[in-house]
């Protein structure tokens, strides 16, 4: 279960308003903190400063008694009912007290300088505590100050800077939506532009959008795979047109020849004549559907290939003991000068040199020689399959890989591929991830089966 949100404008806003949040809590989490440092700073100064004052007033009297008969002197440096005082002689006994709250004493260690601490109180206090000498006998003064006022007052300091945090984040979030719907406003304009697009009209490209950066990158991907979609519907179309026409042409033939044998009688030997002629074009049809289905498994996502170290010199071998017969029937020579190491498919780079050599014997001259070789350069291997024929026309050279494409429709030979021999070489190359080209000039032709070098 996908717990974001399915529209991009509400998790542009969330974010927006957790990442305000997350500013907004640190910024009051700082401010607290040095409120908190200050006002505990100036509570411990003015503790330490009646300390001071005490002193000075048991110094400036004769005797305690003295200075409890004028409690006036000190009563009006506290001031407030959370302040605390007491002097205690050495024996333990408490002098002077002033303690509205009925605090017990604290129990502190010696100090004979100023000390700060909260000395395990019971309630929550602050003190400030010293020793002191007045004549032969010591005294301990105690200021203290009850943090209730300042618990409380950190309290609401509190719950305002929650609530301004709280208020923060919700205006984040508001304008982080209105934001974000007016910045993926050409966003839904691009997605309107792009769902107007149908087969009709794979022309069409989003360019309006290249002036903002954002939707530049996205555009030009766009009009690429646009462009793919094109190039692929306009080759879907033409295959259909080729194959319609590929498959006519046996099929007609079947019909023609049926028809015109149903018209009178026939003797055996026509009919028989009628059969062989029938069964040619069934092994055109069948050529050419397992050629089809052929190509449609190549392309499949999950096309396997078995990937084994092949001798090429061996390989080549047996294709040149295969088509020896035919061959010498066209006066032709083989030559093997393959000597390399390919990792592949044995079954489908046998096909590819098949199908280049039963092109090559086809077109060769009479007295020529059909070569085999291959060679490693600059991170390649390369096989090369080569004969002496009429050159191929420039015009056909970027085509001859497509499917049904023929340069000369009327050279057809019933043992042919049907135009789907080169497409196939074509495929199996990039099945193991390399390619196929093809030169022809007036000494000769040549295609050329491009490996990686890590294929090698």
């Amino acid at each position: 279960m996908n717990l974001y949100p399915r529209t991009l404008s509400l998790r542009l806003a969330i974010m927006f308003a957790l990442v305000s949040g997350l500013l907004l809590g640190s910024l009051g989490f700082y401010l607290y903190q040095s409120l908190q440092r200050e006002i505990a700073w100036r509570d411990d100064q003015a503790l330490l400063g009646r300390l001071e004052r005490m002193q000075a007033l048991i110094s400036d009297s004769d005797s305690i008694e003295q200075l409890r008969g004028r409690p006036k002197l000190y009563e009006n440096m506290l001031g407030n009912n959370d302040n605390l005082l007491w002097i205690v002689d050495d024996t333990g006994k408490v002098l002077i007290e002033i303690n509205p709250v009925r605090m017990t004493l604290p129990t502190l260690p010696a100090a004979p300088q100023a000390r700060l601490g909260d000395g395990h109180a019971p309630e929550s206090v602050r003190l400030a505590w010293r020793d002191v000498m007045q004549g032969d006998r010591g005294l301990t003064l105690i200021a203290g100050k009850l943090l209730s006022e300042r618990d409380q007052m950190l309290g609401a300091y509190r719950l305002k800077l929650w609530l301004a945090m709280s208020v923060g984040a919700l205006l984040a979030f508001a304008f982080g939506w209105w934001v974000s719907q007016r910045g993926l406003h050409p966003v839904r304009l691009l997605a309107k532009r792009a769902a107007g697009i149908d087969v009709q009209h794979l022309h069409l490209r989003l360019d309006e959008f290249n002036e903002l950066n954002e939707l530049k990158v996205l555009c030009n991907a766009l009009n690429q795979m646009l462009a793919r979609l094109e190039d692929g519907f306009a080759q879907l179309s033409r295959f259909s047109e080729d194959l319609a026409h590929e498959m006519r042409t046996p099929l007609g033939n079947l019909m023609g020849h049926t028809q015109q044998a149903l018209r009178r009688s026939r003797s055996i030997e026509d009919y028989q004549n009628l059969l062989v002629s029938n069964q040619e074009e069934y092994e055109r049809l069948a050529r050419m559907i397992d050629s089809m289905l052929f190509l449609a498994r190549t392309e499949q996502p999950n096309a396997g290939v078995k990937f084994e170290h092949i001798n090429l010199n061996d390989l080549v071998e047996q294709l040149c003991e295969y088509f020896e017969g035919v061959a010498q029937e066209r006066d032709v020579q083989l030559l093997n000068l393959a000597r390399d190491q390919l990792l592949g498919d044995p079954d489908l780079i046998r096909r590819a040199l098949a199908n280049l050599l039963a092109n090559a014997l086809r077109y060769a001259h009479p007295a020529s020689a059909v070569k085999i070789s291959s060679r490693v350069s600059e991170h390649k291997l390369k096989i090369t399959v080569n004969n002496q024929g009429e050159p191929i026309a420039a015009e056909h050279l970027p085509r001859l890989f497509e499917r049904f494409y023929r340069c000369d429709p009327s050279r057809n030979q019933p043992d042919d591929s049907g135009g789907l021999g080169l497409a196939i070489v074509r495929s199996i190359m990039q099945l193991h991830g390399g390619c196929v080209a093809v030169e022809s000039t007036e000494a000769g032709t040549s295609f050329h089966l491009e490996f990686p070098l890590k294929s090698a």
